[in-house]
């Protein structure tokens, strides 16, 4: 399949050199943007959004055709993959997602297995049809949440502040946890495959929730499972080279075993201090980050002088990616989007000459 007419990102993920430094955004179609919230309106709902291949691509591009990012992300949401295994997954306005069926007992824990690929067939078809609606513009990246990070909603059955059940499992009963995470993780290799089979150039790993752990919990209910997940995902595809990004919100302190899985990039929050990021890991991957979102909120000055200062933190070596630490806040102005672009663009091209 042909390569993208701007394959900067591609290039910065396997640490080739690029004449500057390409950036997209987590959330990048969302609701800081007033298009995205009239398609959400019309399609009724959030998953209406994620089900229907034409809203989906709709959707993925709409931050494309305001701003110049350097690649697309798919339009879906983690969750897809609980919900395809039967748990029951609703997102109540307000309220956020939650599982009618959660994990709470044996029973049920030891009847989970890998989800039905063909229940998760909307999401091909949308990965799919952006595909072809790009017009290898720039590269379409896909993803999945971690296997912990799904267990986590998976247990709790919704968003939690103390994750007492996952915790209260993962010290009572390891055993069952495992399961899951195991269950997970196959579940995710073949769902990222499908993806890739499908269209997505680059996959990422969202290891939201890993950052609760205790170093030696995050090594065996997180980490390990992704780096299965690492070593099962196609790393070519039609000829092309397919990087695989791993990110654990407030996992800064394990970057080096993280980049021990053999991924080909880490992302990074904003509490990681970039130079020490590169100091850790070397040259052995390349760096996804790490602006805080809340610094969109900010003057178009301040906005400006934030996104230098993080371009000049990690220099202008190979292998830099230009992302915000999480997603994009709702309360984002889409004008400061525009002014934070545009400086990372013109900025890191100048710190190349």
């Amino acid at each position: 399949m042909t390569r993208p007419t701007n394959d900067t990102l591609l290039c910065a993920l396997m640490r080739e050199p690029t004449d500057y430094t390409p950036l997209w955004l987590m959330r990048q179609a969302g609701r800081y943007l007033p298009e995205y919230r009239a398609s959400r309106a019309t399609a009724g709902s959030f998953m209406d959004l994620c089900r229907n291949a034409d809203f989906a691509t709709e959707v993925t591009l709409q931050p494309l055709d305001r701003f110049p990012l350097d690649a697309a992300i798919l339009f879906s949401d983690i969750l897809t993959v609980p919900d395809a295994m039967g748990l029951g997954l609703s997102f109540a306005e307000g309220e956020g997602p939650r599982f009618a069926r959660p994990l709470r007992d044996e029973a049920a824990i030891r009847a989970l297995d890998v989800a039905p690929m063909e229940k998760l067939d909307y999401v091909f078809n949308a990965v799919a049809a952006i595909r072809k609606a790009l017009g290898n513009r720039v590269p379409l990246i896909g993803f999945s949440g971690s296997p912990f990070t799904l267990a986590c909603y998976m247990i709790e059955g919704r968003g939690s502040d103390d994750f007492r059940h996952i915790k209260g499992l993962m010290y009572s009963r390891p055993d069952l946890l495992h399961h899951i995470l195991d269950v997970n993780a196959r579940t995710v290799t073949e769902y990222l495959n499908q993806q890739i089979e499908h269209g997505a150039q680059a996959v990422m790993v969202f290891d939201t929730w890993g950052g609760i752990l205790t170093g030696p919990a995050y090594r065996e209910f997180s980490l390990e499972y992704m780096r299965r997940i690492v070593a099962g995902v196609k790393r070519e595809h039609n000829g092309q080279r397919v990087p695989v990004v791993l990110f654990t919100k407030g996992g800064g302190q394990w970057l080096t075993d993280m980049a021990d899985t053999g991924c080909d990039a880490l992302g990074l929050d904003w509490t990681v201090d970039p130079a020490q990021a590169r100091a850790l890991v070397g040259k052995r991957v390349a760096l996804q980050g790490n602006m805080d979102p809340i610094s969109l909120m900010g003057s178009a000055e301040g906005v400006a002088a934030e996104t230098r200062r993080v371009l000049e933190a990690f220099g202008p070596a190979p292998g830099h990616v230009f992302n915000l630490g999480h997603g994009i806040s709702q309360h984002t102005p889409p004008e400061n989007v525009a002014v934070l672009v545009d400086v990372v663009h013109r900025h890191s091209r100048a710190l190349r000459t």
